[in-house]
């Protein structure tokens, strides 16, 4: 209600909000039979509009135009999609091969409900043109009851296979469409108008190729032609309240509320559902608040460091980030539902021929979601590097009073980068492109080798140096790859939509510091133990039998080696232990000492009782 007096009534708007939230976005006509019923009966109810109780039956006052209100309006059309929602049941009930009885019954009360739909759609129009008439109701308003109305009434002709009278009421339906969506004041209004022609634009093709029309592929063609004819005997005043719009239009222009178009590889992205824009609409204004440029977030060499400390490592800018991701994450749950839905239903039509679908919307959004997460996990980065001593920024100086914190959470982001690139290098959009594919394959490599590098000054911390020469030299192997990629694009400075920024002389610092790193690895590794891999050079490995059976006892392996004849034996203890041990003669050493008997058991008691029974030896 806009005021005591005008009406705002939008049928297609309520009539989309309603099919998507009840079972209609999958095709469930029961579900949303069931809940236009209780809608209605709630309606009534509110309104005053029962019969009464009991066997006495009230007769309602009639409707005026001076006592109607939005909540009639309303009623009328949840009347209208619950006998349209009863008969698409039905219609698909009467398909079933247990029905195939009675398939001519089913279709006849099919038909009844769809003629029923169309009376109370008629009833809609009447009540809205005359509210138009007093200025209760604006032009857009009326417009949108017109466009429901033709729609129900061309699906009905349709139906029962009169083609031509169909073609005519869905053309002047979708002219009509293409002058709200060419009008709109807010995004969310255009893309509504673009759904609800997308729908019908397949029908009026099938409509003209019954008919045998050539070019019956061209539907905007057939519009133009249909419409020009017969706009003005279909709807009553058509130029009139069409001018009306425009005049609306150009009043509310100061209050638009517009989506930025959608750009893809210098083509338009277009969103054709307006839950759609309602989220993205909150990503716009989300971007809008990052302070830091996304050229800026690798540059900390250049300009004034505190100026640039600020505007890269402040709350806010991690703040901002993280209000994009949040509205990131929601468009892509909603597109993502939507691209579920048309899965499921094996619904093909929600888009017009040669335009991108919501799969192509679904994996840009997943793709704009990965490009600002790795821009928040770089910001991170450059933050903790930029607050610590210039040796931690490069990995080739000399490392003193860095905290040993510092080196595990770089690794742990660039971790997370690496993640998030493989992921959007395996999005369709990204490999379709092959430029783009090896941008980003660029970048891949180029963030594992500054994560090794990285990752090796967590080992020289611990002082395990030759693992640290290892990842560094995985690092070396990672940038070459990387240098090999990008010598196959022209531009390397940043793909269509880049995550970030990737230059050549980014790439040769990189390389010079970890050349300078193994160089200062192999320093203090030679200076630690002489270049040993052992940590100390006096510990003696023992055996892996020791290692299991003593594993806690200290052993003179020396004087085990000597004995067993495996290590110099030295003169002057060989002649004392020969002189400690006493002289056997040749007999004593070759007979073995007898094994025992054991001791014979007295006899008595009950087994020398039994004995006799048993024999006895």
């Amino acid at each position: 209600m806009i005021s005591d007096n005008k009406i705002s009534f939008k049928a297609l708007q309520l009539a989309n909000e309603q099919r998507s939230s009840y079972g209609l976005r999958y095709n469930d006509f029961t579900r949303y039979r069931k809940h236009c019923a209780n809608r209605t009966h709630r309606l009534r109810s509110t309104l005053k509009m029962t019969h009464g109780k009991g066997r006495e039956f009230k007769k309602l006052p009639p409707l005026t135009t001076e006592v109607i209100k939005d909540g009639h309006l309303q009623l009328l059309l949840f009347e209208a999609e619950r006998a349209w929602a009863y008969a698409q049941d039905l219609i698909v009930q009467s398909t079933l091969p247990a029905n195939d009885a009675h398939a001519g019954t089913v279709r006849h009360s099919a038909t009844g409900r769809f003629r029923r739909a169309v009376d109370w759609s008629t009833q809609l129009l009447s009540h809205c043109q005359a509210l138009h008439a007093a200025a209760r109701l604006p032009a857009e308003n009326l417009i949108q009851a017109v466009v429901y109305t033709l729609i129900l009434n061309g699906r009905f002709l349709r139906y029962r296979d009169d083609f031509e009278d169909a073609l005519v009421q869905l053309s002047v339906a979708r002219y009509l469409l293409d002058e709200l969506a060419e009008r709109a004041v807010t995004s969310r209004d255009q893309a509504l108008a673009t759904l609800f022609a997308d729908k019908i634009g397949p029908e009026i093709r099938y409509c003209a190729h019954e008919l045998g029309r050539e070019k019956a592929y061209d539907v905007d063609e057939i519009v133009v032609e249909l419409a020009r004819k017969h706009r003005g005997e279909i709807v009553d005043g058509c130029e009139v309240v069409l001018q009306e719009l425009k005049q609306e239009r150009e009043g509310s222009a100061e209050a638009r509320k517009k989506l930025e178009t959608l750009m893809w590889e210098g083509q338009p992205i277009p969103v054709r559902n307006p839950e759609l824009v309602d989220v993205l609409l909150r990503v716009q204004e989300a971007e809008a608040k990052i302070a830091a440029p996304r050229d800026t977030v690798e540059k900390r060499e250049t300009g004034d460091k505190r100026k640039q400390k600020g505007r890269l490592g402040s709350k806010k800018g991690v703040a901002a980030y993280d209000a994009v991701l949040s509205a990131l994450s929601d468009a892509e749950e909603v597109a993502r539902k939507l691209v579920e839905a048309q899965q499921s239903t094996s619904n093909t039509t929600a888009s017009a021929a040669g335009t991108r679908d919501i799969h192509f919307v679904h994996a840009y959004i997943v793709y704009q979601l990965l490009s600002h997460r790795i821009q928040r996990d770089l910001l991170l980065v450059s933050t903790l590097l930029s607050s610590h001593p210039p040796a931690a920024q490069d990995v080739s100086k000399r490392k003193e009073q860095v905290d040993g914190r510092l080196y595990p959470a770089v690794v742990k982001l660039l971790e997370t980068v690496v993640q998030s690139l493989t992921q959007m290098r395996n999005l369709s959009i990204v490999d379709e492109s092959p430029d783009l594919a090896s941008a980003v394959e660029a970048r891949l490599t180029f963030t594992r080798s500054r994560r090794c590098s990285y990752l090796a000054q967590c080992y020289v911390v611990v002082k395990k140096y030759a693992e640290a020469l290892t990842l560094l030299q995985h690092a070396t192997l990672h940038l070459r790859e990387t240098k090999s990629t990008l010598s196959m694009i022209a531009d390397i400075s940043t793909p269509a939509d880049g995550p970030y920024p990737l230059l050549s002389s980014t790439v040769d610092a990189l390389e010079s510091s970890i050349s300078g790193a193994s160089l200062s690895v192999k320093n203090e590794w030679f200076a630690y133990n002489g270049g040993k891999v052992d940590g100390n050079s006096e510990t003696y490995k023992k055996p892996l039998f020791f290692d299991i059976a003593l594993n806690y006892v200290r052993l003179d392996m020396d004087r085990l080696l000597e004995r067993a004849g495996k290590g110099p034996i030295k003169p002057k203890e060989r002649e004392r232990e020969i002189q400690a041990q006493p002289v056997k003669s040749r007999l004593e050493e070759v007979i073995r000492t007898g094994t025992p008997e054991p001791p014979t058991q007295t006899k008595g008691g009950l087994s020398s009782l039994l004995g006799g029974w048993w024999g006895r030896k």
